[in-house]
């Protein structure tokens, strides 16, 4: 690319007709095409012929260094530029989004409406609402959405759904209705969404809390014409999977994968798993590799649990040989899944020498590792390795407390229980506890024998009685009969 670049170039200089227009489309070719060699070169041309004072070529010559990743020398140029339009403005706010700085880029385009030389397009807000998506700036992105309105640029179908996504990432429940009120007036207006924007709605909705809208809302792509797009459709194997749907269903849902591409296995493999079918999940993963598709950390996470659902120690050992082989063995969240899969197939040595060999542990890397001494029955080990993690800077949540809880339940130490209650309940910088926590101290306390102090916790539980009883059904906990803990 980059000698078809420089020839093009070449013979623009041999014909001694080099025009700004030009310079300025191959300058956006190299942008495109991340040939920073050739767009540095051009930079020189540029400044040898005396264009510096043009913006089109210097927007472009910002655009092409913040899409190479150089946002120091797309900074350089944006502040040598003498006078900069809305498009200097948003190749830079682009570059900041995509090198991974949404605040610095959220910043420039505040500066932008307060230097108010031109009023912002459709493409600075779409820009900016990514932005307050990712820091989950709600109330930020409730004004750029007030600003849309007053410009008039709602009614646009790209500034739609960029603020239909910016909502779905600001998850709350408001924020969702937000985000399908906005949909409905993007129809009553005779704006026709795209697959962004219903792929964005459905992240709204993506809580099995919210199953009954992801089907409503299905049933609108497919009346559309968006069932077959690659994108809606691993989006709704993810979806389907996390949700109350059925095996059947899911059956379904992937006979609709028109690219068998890498992200299209992971999603079948990863709704396999997450559904209980480890044995499909498994079979799909063989498949996958016969096809020659790559692997990724994430194809070897999904697996891994899947091989530990099924407690298939030889396919797991088989998984990690490949995982060495494939170069993810120092990948966190694969080493994360060989812990708990070896403990989920009861070699406890093999998950300890895991855990032990990674050179950085993060919170999952603990309770995987707690889980797996909960698992092999070893409760007072699963107290010292929490206690070992407290040491740490990684701080417990409230999957770490659960396991902890559970484990001085299951080996009767009471009073190291109630002390990890109360750090929950009394420090503010943890989670409080849940429903299940409290679930567990009813259950340590009568396993104790103490059932007068299990009466007075409960009634002192901030939460109902009844839904606790439940959860400790569905857990098997069992009550000595004629003895009621609640």
């Amino acid at each position: 690319m980059s000698q078809q670049l420089s020839k093009l170039f070449g013979l623009e200089l041999l014909s001694r007709s080099l025009r700004p227009q030009t310079l300025t489309k191959i300058i956006s070719f190299c942008a495109t095409s991340a040939s920073l060699d050739v767009g540095s070169t051009l930079h020189a041309i540029v400044i040898k012929l005396g264009f510096c004072s043009n913006v089109y070529i210097y927007s472009a010559l910002v655009g092409m260094y913040g899409k190479c990743g150089k946002l120091w020398d797309a900074q350089k140029v944006f502040d040598e530029t003498p006078h900069r339009n809305v498009v200097t403005w948003n190749s830079l706010i682009s570059g900041y989004l995509q090198a991974g700085s949404p605040l610095r880029a959220i910043l420039l385009f505040l500066e932008m409406l307060k230097v108010g030389t031109e009023p912002p397009t459709t493409f600075s807000f779409s820009g900016v609402l990514v932005c307050c998506g990712l820091l989950e700036a709600e109330e930020l992105g409730g004004q750029v959405h007030g600003l849309s309105l007053k410009m008039g640029l709602c009614d646009d179908v790209v500034v739609g759904t960029g603020l239909v996504d910016m909502y779905s990432k600001c998850v709350s429940v408001d924020t969702d209705d937000e985000a399908m009120t906005l949909v409905r007036e993007m129809l009553r207006l005779g704006l026709q969404p795209n697959y962004v924007t219903y792929n964005s709605l459905l992240s709204s909705f993506s809580s099995p809390d919210f199953w009954d809208c992801c089907r409503q809302i299905h049933c609108r792509i497919v009346k559309e014409g968006f069932d077959l797009n690659v994108y809606i459709v691993v989006t709704l194997l993810t979806i389907y999977s996390e949700s109350n749907s059925s095996l059947e269903d899911f059956r379904t849902l992937c006979s609709c994968v028109s690219v068998w591409d890498q992200i299209s296995w992971n999603a079948v493999i990863a709704g396999f798993s997450n559904i209980g079918n480890s044995e499909e999940a498994l079979k799909c993963f063989s498949e996958m590799r016969q096809a020659g598709v790559a692997m990724d950390f994430f194809t070897f996470t999904c697996i891994l649990r899947a091989v530990g659902t099924l407690s298939a120690l030889i396919e797991g050992k088989k998984i990690h040989a490949l995982v060495f082989k494939s170069g993810y063995a120092s990948n966190l969240c694969v080493q994360n899944g060989l812990v708990s899969m070896y403990a989920r197939c009861g070699a406890i040595h093999d998950s300890k020498w895991v855990f032990t060999l990674m050179k950085e542990h993060d919170v999952v890397s603990w309770n995987s590792f707690c889980q797996a001494m909960l698992i092999m029955d070893l409760g007072e080990g699963t107290v010292e390795l929490f206690e070992q993690m407290r040491r740490t800077r990684v701080k417990p949540d409230n999957t770490t407390f659960l396991i902890v809880l559970t484990a001085c339940s299951h080996v009767g130490l009471l009073d190291k229980g109630l002390e990890y209650f109360n750090i929950m309940r009394n420090d503010d910088l943890l989670e409080p506890p849940k429903m299940e926590h409290y679930a567990t101290i009813v259950d340590l306390l009568g396993r104790a024998g103490n059932l007068h102090e299990a009466q007075a916790f409960v009634d002192s539980m901030p939460i109902e009685p009844a839904e606790v009883r439940k959860l400790m059904y569905d857990r098997g906990i069992r009550k000595t009969p004629g003895y009621s803990w609640i």
